[in-house]
């Protein structure tokens, strides 16, 4: 069953969105070789409480963490742990709090140190595409708008799109109806309907689009080992306007500061 938010419970939304932003900017501040990821969760989860939230994550379905930690050729779903990053690596974080009774859900690839010029093209085409689906995240438009855009883009630039792991409804539960694939035709799937909230999830790989889950049950990586890169907002359906939820503005600014 699909919910429709009204525009206080957007709102509210909003401000749990607004508190995952902020969680991956503080993150931000702290990706650079030598990092494990089980420090970096712990940074969120310490970040999150003292916010007055909890993590949105940690015990879902059996989850053992705060936030998701995928490097280099893990899609999604990576578990934090003693695994320390390298120059070169890409980690991206997804990270969901629940805040007064909402979720919010984003994701961000990072690079880490010196990456190669063909992975940091993989990672600005998978952000780009990400909004080139919320374009497409409007009144009367179907989910396979979102998803014909983002494969679209991709697939011309010679990228492929994961199949098998999708976007999702979003709203008092992190995964709600319906479905929002990264892949499809216009036309096709739910109708969007004002008050509609969904997350939009560009899974995009270098090599193959063909995915594999280790022994974990979580942890999903590409089968041929290439890097993978994974971008998410929560939008809302406002109209003939997306208004995304969630920002990337706090992981810019702290990106932005170290490159001056």
């Amino acid at each position: 069953m699909i919910y429709l938010k009204t525009d206080e419970e957007i709102e509210m939304m909003r401000q749990s969105n607004l508190l995952v932003g902020k969680t991956l900017g503080e993150l931000a501040k702290w990706i650079a070789p030598g990092i494990t990821t089980l420090k970096l969760d712990r940074i969120a989860y310490e970040f999150i409480n003292d916010n007055g939230a909890k993590p949105g994550f940690l015990g879902y379905g059996g989850f053992p963490a705060s936030i998701c930690t995928s490097v280099n050729e893990v899609v999604v779903h990576g578990i934090p742990s003693n695994q320390t990053l390298r120059d070169g690596d890409i980690i991206s974080i997804d990270c969901g709090v629940v805040l007064n009774g909402f979720n919010g859900d984003s994701a961000f690839t990072f690079t880490v140190g010196e990456v190669d010029p063909k992975v940091e093209k993989l990672l600005a085409t998978t952000r780009e595409a990400l909004y080139k689906g919320i374009e497409q995240a409007v009144e009367n438009n179907r989910i396979g708008h979102i998803g014909n855009a983002v494969q679209t883009y991709c697939e011309s630039r010679g990228y492929s799109v994961v199949r098998e792991l999708t976007g999702h409804g979003i709203g008092r539960r992190l995964h709600e109806d319906p479905a929002v694939p990264n892949y499809g035709r216009r036309g096709v799937g739910a109708l969007l309907k004002n008050g509609m909230c969904i997350a939009i999830e560009p899974m995009i790989n270098l090599g193959s689009k063909n995915v594999v889950i280790e022994s974990d049950g979580w942890t999903c990586r590409t089968r041929d080992r290439q890097p993978s890169a994974h971008f998410e907002h929560t939008v809302a359906i406002r109209g003939e306007r997306a208004d995304i939820l969630s920002t990337f503005d706090y992981v810019d600014e702290v990106l932005n500061k170290d490159k001056s």
